[in-house]
Formats: structure tokens, sequence, C-alpha cells
């Protein structure tokens, strides 16, 4: 069984779906360690300087940050503050659509700095978390075509 350190950005009403992701890959062998704050470890704080202290430290904790995107991700400031941040610490970034999800529904921060773009599939999800898969995939599974041609390194 493999252990991954993740940092899991998604809308907090889509919870439901951090806890599925990681009990899909659970069934595959991987255990992901989340530090993202989800309901398994709530937070109340609402002092902007203080939330966004406390995840630049669980971010860099983590070895890779995952999207979860569904209908209202796109539309969070955090969400893409997240992706920001990950970005800037040199993360590998990781998209999944969750249930429900559409195309239309990726980030901008994601479109300009996502790694990989995958489905609810946990073969393609291991494969992108373990740098293995960097394709980008539309929810229907067919390749997604970038509005951005050059792929993201980090120095």
């Amino acid at each position: 069984m493999a252990d991954k350190n993740v940092f899991i950005s998604h809308y907090g009403k889509d919870d439901e779906s951090v806890q599925s992701l990681k009990s899909l890959l659970s069934k595959n062998g991987y255990t992901l360690k989340n530090s993202s704050i989800d309901s398994t470890k709530p937070n109340d704080a609402s002092n902007e300087d203080y939330i966004k202290s406390l995840l630049r430290d669980k971010m860099r904790w983590a070895g890779s940050a995952i999207v979860l995107i569904g209908p209202e991700t796109h539309t969070r400031e955090w969400v893409n503050w997240e992706i920001d941040l990950a970005y800037r610490l040199g993360k590998p970034i990781i998209g999944v659509f969750i249930q429900g999800a559409k195309d239309s529904d990726v980030p901008d921060s994601f479109q300009k700095y996502g790694d990989a773009l995958v489905g609810w599939n946990s073969d393609k999800i291991i494969d992108a978390i373990n740098g293995v898969y960097s394709g980008w995939s539309k929810v229907d599974g067919s390749p997604w075509e970038s509005k951005l041609s050059s792929k993201r390194e980090v120095c």
C-alpha cells in the first residue's frame, strides 16, 4: 500500500467527493494523506491572513495538489488561490472531475498551471499523482484541447 501526501483543493460543499476520492484510491492500494481542510478536520477560522498562513503550511507538506473540479469550483476564489499557491511552491497540480462536472467548470488558474486533468478514474488519478500521466481529458474522457500550448516546468 502506498501513502501519498496531498493537498486536495475543493469547494467546501464538495467535501463528500474528497472522502469518495480517498476511498476510491484506498481500494486500489493508495492511502491519501490529505493536508487540506475538510470535514475530517474542520477549521472555523475567519481571519484571511491566518487561513492563508495555515494553507501555505499544509501545501508545503504535500507532495502534490489535487483539485476536485465540480459545478461550482471555477467560481471559488479560495480554489484559485490554492492553485496559484501550489504553482508558486512547485507542486504538481492534478485536476479530477467529480460527478456533475462539465468541461466549463475548470478554474482559470488550473487552465494556466495544471499538470494533468482526468476523470473519476482511479488508474489515471494514481498515474497523475505519480507523475506518469500528464495528459488532459474532458469529462467524457476525450482529449482536452487547451487554450494554452506550453507545458509548465518548475525550475
